[in-house]
């Protein structure tokens, strides 16, 4: 168990930052070393934060999305694009300054104490647990449909849908995420493998829709295109924003890649570029085929209009399959994110030493691994999409608003440290970052902001109570490299 430093004051214990050449020294950086293996390149990266991104966000939250701002919900994936592309400049800035695991919490330990490091942790606790089980939650749908258009059966609603949704558990969502806790346990070269392969398939599967839906685009669809007006598009925007978690996770494995400080930045632009390019492709050919006040209640929205567009089978059944595997992929690397994140936290003294632990023989976080799944196996088995897709860009919009903030104060306070990568436009690209995160976090509903608060509330329980007291910055005998605030 660490010992206090008794001649801290409370005041600096919270503030206490983790030095940079600390972080980057203890996780091998610069030596391709550390404790996780350090096996994956720029192309698989790009998969895991592809991988992470698509899925849900279009295969599903598309149909909860529509109703609230209608034929406008390409401007709403456009706000969410444009948002998640201001972020993904100072993601890279730090990326490549910081190349280690542990993502947002990482960057803000370094520029804004400990305490602002630990809440940022829960948020990321909330933006991928709560992700994972949000997209776990869709899977049920297209595994129906697929059942349904190849067997002519379903799963019986009951057992397909959480309560809510008009089922009592969702019995697939539990078994995706088993299946993912397998993979993730045996490797992370084997999971990302995996990973890039369900994201070629549904990359090809959403062009196939984009292709397809285009046949039967009506500009009439169009017609009443912002029928609840600006509100209603800033309110699609913050509901599909969680989808872009992916940038995150891509700076979550800092540990697991080769050259991390030229590799995290390039894999993080490239999936921005691909998922924005893709949303808006399936939005525009979603809302042009089908009139959007038909997509309220729609299961397996894409699946059901390419159905519809074509009169044959075989369509919305290679969509169905894609979606399948698609989400599965997106649970894959959700998954993954949050255990990496844990890990780094567990290192810091911040959660157990549970969460830390690797194994031996597959140098993958084993115990880390099985928690987690078991937390996102419930959160997806009995909360409904809605509630956990919201609550989820909450936690996401929160982080990228840290990480913005975190260059300016780094720029300022670190000036000297080597950076792979400078925002362009600095300091207005990052305020603009900002900026546009509080606008997104603006159209959120009250009862996420309400169960949010009740998240910080616990976080801060659980920090003033066990992590404040063994945090590896909190022993007396750690070298006088920890740094504290300064002003400049």
């Amino acid at each position: 168990m660490t010992t206090t430093n008794p001649r801290e004051t409370l005041a600096q214990r919270v503030s206490r930052r983790k030095p940079v050449a600390k972080l980057i020294s203890e996780t091998g950086a610069d030596r391709d070393g550390g404790e996780l293996k350090r096996s994956i390149g720029i192309g698989r990266l790009t998969m895991i934060g592809v991988g992470a991104t698509v899925g849900t966000g279009i295969f599903i939250v598309l149909n909860e999305a529509v109703p609230l701002s209608g034929p406008a919900v390409v401007f709403s994936f456009l706000l969410a694009g444009l948002t998640a592309a201001l972020t993904a400049l100072c993601y890279a800035e730090l990326a490549s300054t910081i190349p280690v695991s542990g993502a947002s919490y990482t960057y803000s330990y370094a520029t804004m104490g400990e305490l602002i490091a630990f809440l940022v942790g829960a948020c990321l606790v909330l933006e991928y647990g709560v992700a994972a089980g949000a997209v776990a939650v869709g899977w049920g749908e297209y595994l129906n449909a697929l059942l349904g258009q190849t067997t002519g059966h379903q799963l019986p609603e009951a057992f397909a849908a959480p309560p809510g949704e008009g089922g009592i558990v969702n019995v697939p969502a539990a078994v995706l995420v088993a299946l993912c806790c397998t993979l993730l346990v045996r490797g992370a070269k084997e999971s990302a493998t995996v990973n890039a392969i369900t994201v070629i398939i549904k990359l090809a599967v959403l062009m196939l829709f984009v292709a397809v839906a285009f046949t039967a685009f009506d500009g009439g669809n169009y017609a009443d295109f912002a029928p609840f007006g600006v509100s209603g598009v800033g309110l699609a925007a913050s509901m599909v924003f969680f989808s872009y978690i992916g940038m995150d996770t891509v700076s979550t494995a800092g540990e697991e890649v080769e050259n991390p400080r030229r590799t995290l930045p390039l894999a993080i632009f490239w999936t921005v570029i691909i998922v924005t390019t893709v949303y808006l492709l399936v939005a525009v050919a979603a809302v042009g085929a089908q009139n959007w006040t038909r997509f309220e209640g729609q299961d397996a929205g894409l699946a059901a209009i390419l159905g519809e567009v074509t009169g044959s089978g075989w369509p919305a059944v290679a969509l169905a399959a894609g979606g399948v595997v698609s989400i599965f992929g997106v649970t894959l690397a959700t998954i993954y994110g949050q255990t990496r994140i844990l890990f780094s936290m567990g290192r810091d003294g911040m959660l157990p030493e549970a969460f830390h632990k690797v194994h031996p023989r597959t140098k993958t976080p084993v115990r880390n691994t099985l928690i987690v799944s078991a937390f996102v196996c419930v959160l997806a088995a009995v909360v409904p999409l809605n509630v956990l897709a919201d609550i989820t860009s909450m936690g996401t919009l929160v982080a990228f608003t840290v990480v913005s903030l975190g260059v300016i104060v780094l720029r300022r306070t670190r000036p000297d440290l080597p950076r792979g990568f400078r925002v362009p436009g600095y300091p207005v690209t990052p305020i603009l970052s900002v900026l546009a995160c509080a606008y997104l976090v603006y159209g959120l509903s009250w009862l996420t902001y309400s169960l949010f608060a009740g998240w910080l509330t616990l976080a801060l329980i659980f920090y003033f109570t066990y992590s404040i007291r063994h945090s590896r910055l909190a022993s007396p005998d750690e070298p006088d490299d920890v740094t504290t605030p300064t002003t400049t």
